[in-house]
């Protein structure tokens, strides 16, 4: 039998008793991949970014693992809440608008001391001074470096349109205008640069892309590389008690913490490892999350249909930004119809193998967007139900 039909079996045996549409996590892939990140992180923590899990129990598993250290959140409201939890060291990798957060945060002195909140601006510290309503806790804050490759003069623009602030002086004068203001520290600066970590290098079937995508990431590493320390020299010389330079990403790894800038690691996704990070030449990594859908229907030879399952991820619209069937081996899509609201035909020679109340296993194409589908996640390890874990969703929480 090979590993993937060893799993489906494993997967079928723990939850025999249940039915679908269910999603799993394997423990035992998300500790490997938990291994892997550490070990290409050289030594420097690893802060888990929370929207690839959306999970308590998972992100309390993997920070309970030696080399991992701090969360990076996306909402302010989610952040306080982690910080209520008792979550410690919580880093807001996004700027937020949330005046009524920002109240909260200014007049709690347990939030203040574990939650550091992101500016690339004077308007955010504007914001926050407006929203205090009273608090006086201070805010600690964080600075986004702008990652992206400018080549040709400018003219070409590769990476995430986040940050405004890109060169060392920009940077600079933002510190200054943290330390001039009252109720502010400036304890932290972000550099994420998704055009390497979140851009596959080797997709499938396609070797001149891949060639081009490897080009472009050596350049830009190179080029940030020269970037970052100079902006961190800047910076540290207004602030020289900044505690962490936080860089990298899931694909990026091993070449973030290379750098002597940087003093931690941010990765998520790599925990679950989703489809979309099939395709590198950095890391492979154990799929440990999947979710599954009954078959409902077996309306011809070759052809089952399951409920449901039409999960697409956010992005650029594409194929890529779909779930794919991963277990039993050999479905793909009809083209005609895809993956849909409530039901999803599936085709290939294993569908004749199904049967009605069975269940296929599926990969969504990101990490913790699966959970915003499923209230619970259920933890399983080798053929054995661990437990149910509740999900972001699950215990109420939509931050998005």
């Amino acid at each position: 039998m090979n590993p993937r039909a060893t799993d489906r079996a494993r997967y079928d045996r723990a939850t025999a008793h249940l039915d679908a549409p269910l999603a799993l996590v394997d423990l035992d892939a998300f500790d490997a991949n938990a291994d892997d990140l550490v070990r290409r992180a050289g030594g420097k923590p690893v802060r888990v970014a929370s929207k690839s899990v959306r999970c308590r129990a998972l992100l309390e598993r993997v920070l309970g693992r030696e080399g991992f250290a701090g969360i990076m959140s996306f909402t302010l409201a989610e952040s306080l809440w982690l910080a209520r939890a008792g979550f410690e060291d919580v880093l807001l990798a996004y700027p937020s608008v949330d005046r009524a957060a920002y109240a909260e945060l200014a007049a709690d002195p347990k939030s203040a001391a574990a939650v550091t909140v992101m500016i690339d601006s004077t308007a955010h510290l504007d914001l926050i001074d407006a929203a205090r309503d009273g608090g006086r806790e201070e805010i600690r804050v964080c600075l986004e470096l702008d990652t992206a490759l400018r080549l040709f003069g400018g003219r070409v623009r590769i990476g995430a349109l986040r940050s405004p602030l890109r060169e060392p002086a920009q940077l600079a004068e933002l510190a200054r205008s943290v330390a001039r203001r009252p109720g502010f520290r400036l304890v932290g600066l972000l550099a994420y640069e998704g055009h390497v970590a979140g851009v596959g290098d080797a997709p499938a079937g396609q070797p001149l892309r891949s060639r081009a995508v490897r080009l472009m990431q050596s350049v830009a590493r190179k080029e940030l590389a020269e970037r970052r320390a100079a902006v961190v020299r800047a910076v540290r010389a207004v602030a020289p008690e900044l505690e962490f330079v936080n860089g990298g990403g899931t694909g990026s790894v091993q070449y973030t913490a290379a750098e002597e800038a940087v003093t931690e690691i941010a990765a998520g996704s790599g925990l679950f490892v989703p489809r979309l990070f099939d395709n590198y030449t950095s890391f492979s990594g154990r799929p440990a999350a999947l979710f599954a859908q009954p078959v409902v229907r077996r309306p011809g030879v070759g052809v089952v249909t399951v409920l449901g399952g039409g999960y697409p991820a956010s992005g650029a619209a594409g194929a890529d930004r779909l779930p794919v069937p991963y277990l039993p081996e050999g479905l793909r899509y009809d083209r005609q119809e895809g993956p849909g609201e409530v039901q999803t035909p599936l085709l290939g020679s294993a569908a004749d193998d199904l049967l009605i109340g069975d269940k296929v296993w599926f990969r969504h194409a990101k990490a913790g967007e699966l959970c915003e589908r499923f209230d619970t996640l259920l933890l399983v390890e080798g053929d054995r139900l661990v437990a149910p874990a509740p999900t972001y969703r699950g215990e109420g929480r939509t931050y998005l």
